[in-house]
This record gives C-alpha cells, sequence and structure tokens, in this order.
C-alpha cells in the first residue's frame, strides 16, 4: 500500500484488487451507501466490482482508496472524473462503519488541495442530492458554491 497522498488521518492509495471485499461490503449497503451514489437497488458481484476496479486501474483513473492510518482499516473512495483540461467532477464515497467521523470533510479538504497542486485543476464540481443535507453543508463549510440546482441534484464548485 504506497500513499500517493496524505491527510491527518487518512492514506490516499490506488485502488487495489485486495480491497474488493471491502468495497463490495460498501457499494452493496443500498440503504446507507449506495442510494447516495445512484439509483441502483441491485447487489454488485465479485466480478462486477473486479471489471470496475480493473477498468479504473486500466485507464489510469484519478481514483484514490482511503486507509485509516491508525488502524488500516478501510473507508471509502474519492474520485476526481469527467476530466476535461483543468476541469474535474469530484465524488466520494464512505462505508457505513467510518461515517460520522469526520473523514469526508477531511477527505474533501485535502482532496481538493490535491487536485489544485498536483493535478493542475482550477475547478473542481460536484453534484449532491438535495435531500443530502449533511453533505451540503460539508461542501459549503469546504469552500463549494452552489452554480444550479433541479428538484433532485444541486451541483456545486469551487475554482482555484
Amino acid at each position: 500500500m504506497d500513499a500517493v497522498f496524505e491527510s491527518e488521518n487518512i492514506i490516499y492509495i490506488r485502488p487495489s484488487f485486495d480491497l474488493v471485499p471491502e468495497y463490495l461490503e460498501m457499494v452493496n449497503d443500498i440503504e446507507n451507501v449506495a442510494r447516495f451514489i445512484g439509483d441502483r437497488r441491485e447487489p454488485l458481484t465479485e466480478q462486477d466490482e473486479i471489471k470496475y476496479i480493473s477498468d479504473k486501474m486500466d485507464n489510469n483513473a484519478t481514483m484514490f482508496s482511503m486507509i485509516e492510518k491508525k488502524t488500516g482499516r478501510f473507508i471509502g473512495n474519492i474520485e476526481f472524473f469527467n476530466r476535461v483540461f483543468e476541469e474535474a467532477e469530484w465524488g466520494i464515497v464512505i462505508t457505513t462503519k467510518m461515517q460520522n467521523k469526520g473523514y469526508g470533510k477531511e477527505a474533501l479538504k485535502r482532496s481538493v488541495e490535491y487536485g489544485f497542486d498536483n493535478l493542475g485543476l482550477t475547478r473542481i464540481y460536484l453534484s449532491v442530492y438535495a435531500n443530502n443535507p449533511r453533505a451540503v453543508h460539508v461542501y459549503e463549510e469546504c469552500g463549494f458554491k452552489e452554480y444550479d440546482r433541479t428538484d433532485v441534484d444541486i451541483f456545486m464548485e469551487i475554482c482555484k
């Protein structure tokens, strides 16, 4: 597990097949995790997840798995996707066991720094479900501003 970058409590590593069981547990938690990252209601199989991670690796995606420094426990994943020139969309998913511990806010702050300083981004944007006020609050605390909204989604950005 070679760190790509770190924050106070988190090590950010490249995706790993060794973490497939943890990825599956996270993304198959429909009520606490999956409902915030899409409309899927059916569990993914191990083969589905291996293919997904393999595609990320093959395409050198800017996806990082988060590992708790103190314990080595899997926290979740962040990703800069839809990268075009100096802009990228940002996303995060945290396993239920590691939610409500401040990791989301820590990861957001540090990954925004990484995106601006190491990836050369000048704009990072995201969408969040309008019915997820906790997430919206964290994004606002970290400097993201709303630039559009629908009945379902709020679109936010931060610029360098």
